[in-house]
């Protein structure tokens, strides 16, 4: 990895500032206090410029990731350079972890920033040591990433057989609690279309059937829910709804 991405984070970033955000990561947060310490000790902090790559379909996976703050997009590179969203990591949220359990694994994916955005590396190897050395913790880990990936089968269901319009509004509504009432979408339009793996037509006009039916209102990237009942029925697919 290059020096421009390694250099230190625009502010300092204590030995314990470190360790808190290690711990708020959900895949994290069960480790013991000496192990949380030892991870921290062996972390790069890094900084990409939006659109700056952090590594490449096939590099060696030699370390794992924490977002602190910014934005990632993974993503595959079709034969024809186009990309498919394959999952946008926000802060808190780590990713490449699982290649850990693999003997000389690589990326299976891209990696690059959607915004300036800070992360935290954290080196594999010595991360599996840790584990080797408590069953305990190896087994919660275990656990985090087979929740994950039930997480993910999910999804892929969803992707594979609701409308263009539930995908939408199923977004929508992970993103809208129900104490929320406005968003800002985070990540270009064209990028959302990948994630969802529709056209960026296809959710542009799927935005607008929403805005038609007084579901939300929409004002650049800001959204405003103003129908919840509706955008629920509409992540549940009933037949006929929206376009594919």
């Amino acid at each position: 990895m290059d020096d421009e991405r390694s250099k230190p984070w625009g502010w300092t970033v204590s030995q314990r500032e470190i360790i808190e955000s290690l711990r708020a990561a959900p895949l994290l947060a069960r480790l013991e206090p000496a192990q949380l310490e030892r991870v921290a000790a062996r972390t790069t902090r890094l900084t990409l410029a939006a659109e700056q790559s952090l590594f490449l379909q096939g590099d060696a996976a030699e370390r794992f990731f924490l977002v602190c703050a910014g934005q990632m997009q993974l993503y595959r590179l079709a034969p024809d350079g186009a990309r498919k969203v394959i999952e946008i990591v926000s802060p808190g949220q780590t990713f490449a972890e699982a290649l850990m359990f693999l003997n000389r694994p690589s990326y299976p994916v891209c990696a690059s920033a959607l915004a300036p955005t800070e992360l935290i590396a954290i080196d594999a190897a010595d991360f599996a040591a840790m584990l080797r050395e408590s069953v305990d913790t190896c087994f919660l880990l275990l656990g985090a990433l087979s929740q994950r990936l039930r997480g993910l089968i999910g999804e892929i269901d969803h992707l594979t057989l609701h409308t263009a319009s539930g995908r939408l509004a199923r977004y929508l509504l992970e993103r809208l609690p129900p104490e929320r009432r406005a968003l800002r979408l985070e990540v270009p339009k064209g990028v959302l279309a990948s994630r969802l793996s529709i056209q960026p037509e296809t959710l542009s006009r799927a935005l607008r059937q929403f805005v038609d039916a007084g579901v939300i209102a929409l004002e650049g990237r800001h959204v405003t829910l103003l129908d919840r009942p509706r955008l629920v029925e509409l992540a549940a697919l009933e037949p006929g709804l929206g376009p594919e």
